[in-house]
């Protein structure tokens, strides 16, 4: 079914089942600890995180606590400019990724995806198993089904574009999705969403990785600061996760907000940006 490294599952299981034993915690545990709970020895369980994210258990527990993301806010907190361009071409950068992209038409995108053809196939990532779709133009998709289930990814993704065929065909998009997610040479988004949702979605590319920012900074960046609903709506609607980083927008009071793919995705990938980018230095 997958088309990339068949361990990344894995180690996205053992974050997940770690950071509910970190969570239940009252205090710091040590590699031990956490590795007896996991039913693991402590050579494996240091193994499996150095793979997944490149530092010590012990280092990482505290990039998983749920306070996390309200030091976020106060030490990582991105201002967007208010005067944000709002054309449909730009690009952004994720480590050393280079990101190009363009974005459907607003009348094409009124036909749903009629005469378009969206490839589609299963990969592993960092986060689970990942649903990957895109066109002859670049990646329209990215779904995280470790929490939701693979028949509910699969049908939540179909949907947005119903009159479009649909090809499985993982080896159109394998160099794209590995290109993603191991931060390293060029992946082409194609973006398919209404007006606002591609402001909103090109506004999130401006965020850094391992930084935050707020629904209501994004609406004030897209130039409609008294839509933060409708902007945390268009957040939730992106098709692109990951790439497009819903994942850092959060609310002002420091609590997480929602995430499309489950909350426990969102934490694990706003952790696995802040360990790398503590470690990388300023």
């Amino acid at each position: 079914m997958s088309e990339t490294d068949p361990e990344r599952a894995y180690h996205y299981g053992v974050m997940r089942r770690a950071m509910e034993i970190i969570d239940a915690a009252d205090a710091s545990l040590s590699l031990e600890d956490l590795a007896s709970q996991l039913g693991m020895s402590p050579a494996h369980f240091q193994r499996v995180f150095s793979a997944w994210v490149g530092v010590s258990p012990k280092r990482y527990q505290q990039y998983l606590r749920l306070g996390h993301a309200k030091s976020l806010l106060r030490e990582r907190f991105t201002t967007l400019d208010t005067a944000l361009a709002v054309g449909l071409t730009g690009s952004g950068r994720l480590h050393d990724l280079f990101l190009r992209w363009e974005a459907m038409s607003p009348g094409d995108y009124a036909r749903h995806g009629a005469g378009l053809e969206i490839f589609w196939g299963w990969f592993d990532s960092p986060f689970g198993l990942t649903l990957a779709m895109g066109t002859e133009r670049g990646l329209c998709g990215l779904a995280f089904a470790a929490e939701t289930g693979a028949e509910t990814a699969m049908a939540d993704m179909r949907a947005r574009w119903p009159k479009a065929q649909f090809t499985e065909a993982p080896m159109r998009l394998r160099g794209w999705v590995e290109a993603a997610f191991a931060q390293k040479g060029e992946t082409q988004l194609y973006l398919i969403g209404a007006p606002l949702q591609i402001k909103v979605w090109e506004a999130l590319l401006r965020i850094p990785s391992g930084h935050v920012t707020t629904y209501s900074e994004l609406a004030l960046a897209v130039g409609a600061p008294k839509a933060v609903r409708a902007v945390g709506t268009a957040v939730g609607r992106n098709p692109i996760s990951w790439l497009i980083p819903c994942h850092r927008a959060l609310r002002k009071s420091g609590a997480l907000g929602g995430y499309h793919w489950g909350l426990p995705v969102k934490r694990a990938m706003l952790a696995y940006e802040a360990a790398q980018c503590g470690e990388a230095g300023p």
